[in-house]
């Protein structure tokens, strides 16, 4: 089982930057894909930003550009560092795992294993 706990959202203002981390008991066996994923106030959740074991990166394009995604050399944290931050922003954040090397964060259901979520908030 795979557990993923997530850590690093609060209240921030607009403009402002804030870093999400992920800490999983163990990856899935590889290869595996990690995902950032979100869910605003009356909103469907979102795919925000994946890492394949491979290396390779997703984005949305809402967050291209003022997110990355990426792991300690150790692999031992996911995160998800987040700049320019904007109201529209606002929403739970959830870390995500997937034992595939497919890698799109375009549906969240494909994802088995979920954080508990952090919430992110962000005031103009």
């Amino acid at each position: 089982q795979v557990q993923l706990v997530e850590s690093g959202g609060g209240p921030v203002q607009a403009g402002g930057s804030l870093t999400l981390s992920c800490v999983p008991s163990r990856y899935p066996n590889s290869p595996y894909c990690m995902g950032w994923f979100r869910q605003g106030p009356g909103k469907e959740r979102e795919g925000v930003a994946s890492l394949a074991s491979t290396g390779s990166t997703t984005y949305a394009d809402s967050v291209k550009g003022r997110f990355t995604i990426s792991q300690d050399n150790a692999k031992n944290t996911v995160f998800l560092q987040m700049n320019s931050l904007k109201p529209e922003d606002i929403a739970m954040y959830y870390c995500a795992a997937r034992r595939s090397s497919y890698c799109s964060i375009a549906g969240p259901a494909d994802f088995g294993y979920w954080g508990q979520g952090t919430q992110v908030t962000v005031s103009s």
